[in-house]
């Protein structure tokens, strides 16, 4: 692996680009709530923000502290979820608000030790809040920040499938001793993957450090690792979970095996995602055959 540039050099440069060209994101304000901070990284993880921001939104103002969202049931997290995709997400933050509740007195913990415990919390998430919500310095390592640094760094169109222990020595070493500056960094280097240094078309251009990139100085070399490949959606079984759970969220009550059925003509495949709907947690199953969101409250 090549040397990275300077530290300093990258700082100054990706700190001034930032504090010309961030986005206003909600999440970001002085006056967002750890809380919201939460939210938002669980909601952002592989969906774009445009579809997240209104989401977001309804989300904080419908339950503002985790206890608003623990008190209510899970499948009241699946129904606001919308159409965000991954639902399980929607759960983990449940189950995540609930434990909020019972452990840390309806706070979102502070460090980033405490986040890791929390159920459904990863590394990514743990560090991103500890950093954005509570100024903890620590080393927040997204898609985006993954595809600077190797750029940048060692001259590749992109990081290696999951995160190597070079890659967390490369990123944990350029972070700011500064906590202050550290949390500015990983936000900054992070918002310029996503409206730079993106995955598909580059804009190597208005890049503040085009003229430091290993990538670009040694002519933008083609990948030369593992395909990397879209995810299909139309006619997979993804795409039929969505529109199965789609049903049960627009629904007042309880939905009849038959409204189901009616959504698709491919049995097999019908029943398969019912039964992994309901291995997720994100479908109960009723005695008279019919179906609800989980914990959901029978319409009086």
């Amino acid at each position: 692996m090549t040397s990275p540039p300077a530290p300093p050099l990258l700082h100054e440069r990706v700190l001034d680009w930032y504090a010309e060209n961030a986005r206003e994101l909600p999440w970001r304000l002085p006056e967002a709530t750890p809380w919201g901070v939460f939210v938002s990284e669980v909601m952002l993880q592989q969906t774009p923000v445009a579809r997240v921001e209104p989401v977001w939104r309804e989300w904080l103002h419908r339950w503002p502290t985790p206890a608003d969202l623990a008190a209510e049931p899970p499948g009241e997290a699946v129904r606001a979820w919308g159409r965000l995709g991954y639902p399980r997400r929607a759960l983990r933050l449940h189950q995540a608000a609930t434990a909020m509740v019972a452990r840390h007195d309806g706070r979102v913990p502070a460090t980033e030790a405490e986040l890791r415990e929390l159920p459904g919390v990863g590394a990514y998430t743990a560090a991103a809040v500890a950093t954005f919500a509570f100024g903890e310095r620590t080393t927040v390592l997204d898609t985006n920040v993954r595809r600077v640094l190797a750029r940048v760094a060692t001259g590749r169109e992109h990081a290696a499938p999951t995160p190597t222990r070079s890659e967390l020595t490369l990123a944990s070493g350029l972070v700011p001793e500064d906590a202050a500056l550290a949390r500015a960094w990983s936000v900054a280097v992070m918002e310029l993957g996503a409206l730079v240094c993106t995955a598909r078309v580059p804009r190597c251009d208005p890049c503040p450090v085009r003229d430091v990139c290993e990538w670009r100085l040694a002519g933008k070399p083609a990948h030369d690792g593992p395909p990397r490949r879209g995810q299909p959606w139309h006619g997979t079984d993804r795409q039929l979970r969505g529109t199965l759970l789609a049903a049960l969220r627009s629904a007042v009550g309880p939905v009849a095996r038959s409204t189901l059925e009616a959504l698709s003509d491919k049995a097999a495949q019908r029943e398969r995602c019912l039964d992994s709907l309901v291995a997720d947690g994100l479908v109960e199953p009723m005695a008279d055959g019919r179906f609800r969101l989980p914990g959901a409250r029978e319409a009086v």
